[in-house]
Order: structure tokens, then C-alpha cells, then sequence
């Protein structure tokens, strides 16, 4: 590919990064909101993020195998399409409160995400040197963290401002009172989703000017089964299985770990967060500070959860360009361990922070991951970034199970689950060098 053909195509995939990473995000405000709108347990909550990473149980192989049919270009229009219309479900979810389709709305914007995911990963890891895929792949997400950055601000302004009432206090509401409640609850969520729906669908409309040429081989000689000889591709499902779910467990509940410590108190007595909170929650509402939820108070400090990803992605895609990407992954999921563990030991703000920096070293590890599990597979990269993006998936088991683990347990027994995760990727950065030089030896 030319090189100004090359910069064009990055810049446009990079772009689908920061949408994709903002609506992630989004989704998960939804846990404390709708566990409230609901009331349910934080186990029956984590259906949310069931729902979500379904579709990439589901759709993530058959999704690589239509963009290797139809092309790229096609196929970021149609997984840009298919997204919209499920940000557009939202609109009769909210106004008939019926939390199934709720789920399946998400299912439906998911899976046109996954299609996206299938295509973006791999056409990003080979636009130049296989050496420096890694590090390509890191500044690209760095922007899809640049809208996870700014989707919790978004998030506490639209879907966490605003205060809850049960079953029972609408009950007892006059009839006038609750449908004008009722009707508030929904536009809450109708009018964001609405707009990034339509956002949506005009992207996938430009991206019929866009010239992307393939880089894949549309008929790869090689198999799933062939794929999956090469250990370091299977320990890469297992680590971005459990990676993924560390980081979306942490980062959805953070808000109501929070909570279960009573930081909007300490927050409000402290001059210089209260500063944060209200510069963070004024962003994008013009809303009083003083009469903003709870939710929206803690809320607005889960950006430094994603902004720490996004900084640590830059200095990541830097770290990975001079130093064996492995070595940086190793460090990164230790200090990674050591902050959960210094989490459950505390409590207030010491607790808050630390849980909080866990997102600058989870930064590299997808990306990091993705691209050394493919590394000497050859004609099965499209195989193998199939099955690498199909255990995203993870995103929808250890959410529930960290949910449910509260519920019963507590939060700081919940923490463990993404330390044992994040102690697999440890040793994966170990191994994986070994492998790959065996493998090639035996070549």
C-alpha cells in the first residue's frame, strides 16, 4: 500500500477506535442506572455486559468471514449500520421500560461493533512491519481510550444526574406525577442514544467515499484448526478472554464500589476533589452541582479508570516500539496485581486511587496480546484474529461472576477474580517469547 494511502487508512480506522471505546463505555453507566430503574441484583445487573459480549461469543467468526467476503469497506459499513440501528432500539426500550429489550438493543448494537472489532484489529496490525504491529496497534487504541475518556463524563452528565425512585415510591405517585416521571426516566437515555445512533449511520455513509484496500487474503489457505496449533495464539484467547473481563468487571462496578465506601461524602469535603467533581460533572450539563446524584459525583471519577488507559496506551505504543513487547506486557500486569492488592487492603481514597491506576496498566494489554498471539502464524492470521476477537467474550462472564461474587462475598473477595486474571498475563509474557522461538526452531 502507498504510503499516503497507508496514513489515510489508519487515520479512518483509528477514528472507528474512539467511537467504539466512547459507546463501551456508555454501556456501562447503565449497570448503576438500570439496577435502580429495575431493581436488581448486582448479579442480575451484570446481564448487561452479557448481553453485550454475546455478540462477540457469536458474530466474531462469522463476522471475519463476511468482511473477507464482501471487503472492508463494506464490512465497516454494514457493522457501522447494524450499530445504529441498535442505538436506535433504544428509544422504544427506554419509553415502554421493558428490561429484555433493553438487552436485546445492546445485543444488536454489539454485534455490529463486533464486525467492526474483527476488521479493525488485524487491518491495523499488518498496515506495515510485523515488528512494530504491536506498537501500531497500541496508538490506535489510544484513541478508542480517548473516547473511553470521555464517555464516563458524557455518562454521569446524561444517564447518572438524575435520582432513582423504586417500585414502591412510584406506586405512589399520583397519575399525572408518575407519567411525568416515567417519561423523564426514558428521554434520559432516548435523546444520547438517538444521536449516537444517527452518528452512527452517517459514518457508515462516508465510509462508502473512504478507499480501503485489502491486505487479507480473501481465501486463506489455511484453517481454525490449523490456527490453533500454534500455542501462543491459544494462550492469547485465554488472555484476552480474562482480560477483557478484568477490565470491564473493574470499570463497570466502580461506581457503585464507590459507593459502598461513601466517597460522595468524602469527596465533598475535600476542596480539591470537589473541584474535580464539579469541573468533570459541569462538562456537559448545566446542571446544578449541588443537587447532582450520588452516582454522578463518584461517577465522574471512573474518566481517570479510562483517561489512564489512554495515557497509558501513547507511552505504551512508544514503550513497544524500543522494548520486546512481551517484556512491557510482564511489568504492566504486575503492577497491575500489586494495585488490586493494595485495593482490598484499603479503603477510602487510598482504595479509590489505586483501583482507579489499574486502567494505565491495563492499556497495552489487549492490544499487546493481540498482536504476539499472532505473531509467526502466517496465512492463519485471519483464523487466529477471529478467534482472538470471539474471546472478548470474556466481557460477559467475569462481569456477572464479580457481580455475583459481591453480592455474596463483597467487594474486596470480588477483586480477586481480576488478580488471577491479571496474574495469567503475567505468565503469558513469560512463556509466549519461548514458544514462538521453539516454534520457529522446529520450522
Amino acid at each position: 500500500m502507498h504510503r499516503k494511502s497507508y496514513r489515510f487508512a489508519f487515520a479512518a480506522l483509528t477514528a472507528l477506535f474512539f467511537i467504539w471505546g466512547f459507546i463501551t463505555v456508555v454501556v456501562d453507566a447503565f449497570i448503576p442506572r438500570l439496577k435502580e430503574v429495575f431493581e436488581l441484583s448486582y448479579g442480575q445487573a451484570g446481564l448487561i455486559q452479557v448481553a453485550w459480549f454475546l455478540a462477540y461469543l457469536f458474530l466474531s467468526i462469522p463476522g471475519g468471514i463476511m468482511v473477507a467476503k464482501v471487503g472492508y469497506k463494506k464490512g465497516i459499513m454494514g457493522g457501522l449500520s447494524i450499530a445504529g440501528l441498535g442505538c436506535l432500539l433504544f428509544y422504544p426500550a427506554a419509553a415502554w421500560r421493558v428490561y429484555e429489550l433493553f438487552l436485546a438493543a445492546l445485543f444488536v448494537l454489539a454485534g455490529g461493533l463486533t464486525i467492526l472489532q474483527v476488521a479493525a484489529n488485524p487491518f491495523v496490525s499488518v498496515l506495515g512491519p510485523e515488528e512494530k504491529a504491536s506498537s501500531r496497534l497500541n496508538l490506535s487504541q489510544a484513541f478508542n481510550s480517548l473516547g473511553t475518556t470521555i464517555a464516563p463524563i458524557f455518562s454521569a452528565a446524561f444517564l447518572l444526574s438524575d435520582s432513582i425512585l423504586n417500585s414502591g415510591e412510584i406506586a405512589r405517585l399520583d397519575e399525572t406525577a408518575k407519567m411525568t416521571y416515567l417519561s423523564t426516566e426514558a428521554s434520559a437515555v432516548q435523546l444520547p442514544f438517538i444521536l449516537i445512533g444517527i452518528t452512527l449511520i452517517i459514518l457508515a455513509s462516508a465510509f462508502g467515499f473512504i478507499k480501503l484496500q485489502r491486505l487479507l487474503d480473501d481465501s486463506p489457505k489455511s484453517s481454525i484448526k490449523q490456527a490453533l496449533k500454534h500455542k501462543n495464539l491459544r494462550m492469547g484467547v485465554v488472555g484476552i478472554f480474562l482480560y477483557v473481563g478484568a477490565e470491564v468487571a473493574i470499570g463497570s462496578y466502580l461506581v457503585n464500589y464507590f459507593l459502598s465506601m461513601q466517597l460522595p461524602q468524602i469527596i465533598l469535603e475535600t476542596p480539591s476533589l470537589y473541584g474535580i467533581a464539579e469541573l468533570l460533572t459541569s462538562t456537559f450539563t448545566v446542571a446544578n452541582f449541588a443537587e447532582i446524584d450520588e452516582k454522578a459525583i463518584v461517577g465522574a471519577f471512573v474518566v481517570f479508570y479510562w483517561g489512564g488507559a489512554m495515557v497509558g496506551r501513547f507511552v505504551g505504543s512508544f514503550l513497544t516500539g524500543i522494548l520486546a513487547p512481551h517484556k512491557v506486557l510482564g511489568f504492566f500486569a504486575m503492577c497491575a496485581v500489586i494495585l488490586l492488592t493494595i485495593t482490598i487492603n484499603t479503603s477510602g481514597l487510598v482504595a479509590m486511587f489505586s483501583a482507579l491506576a489499574v486502567g494505565f496498566f491495563n492499556s497495552i494489554m489487549f492490544p499487546t496480546i493481540f498482536t504476539i498471539s499472532l505473531e509467526g502464524l502466517g496465512d492463519s492470521k485471519p483464523q487466529g484474529s477471529g478467534l482472538l476477537c470471539t474471546a472478548i467474550f470474556g466481557g460477559a462472564v467475569l462481569p456477572p461472576a464479580f457481580g455475583l461474587s459481591v453480592d455474596y462475598f463483597g467487594f474486596n473477595t470480588a477483586f480477586l477474580l481480576p488478580i488471577l486474571s491479571y496474574l495469567f498475563i503475567l505468565y503469558l509474557s513469560y512463556r509466549t517469547p519461548f514458544i514462538i522461538k521453539k516454534r520457529s526452531q522446529e520450522l
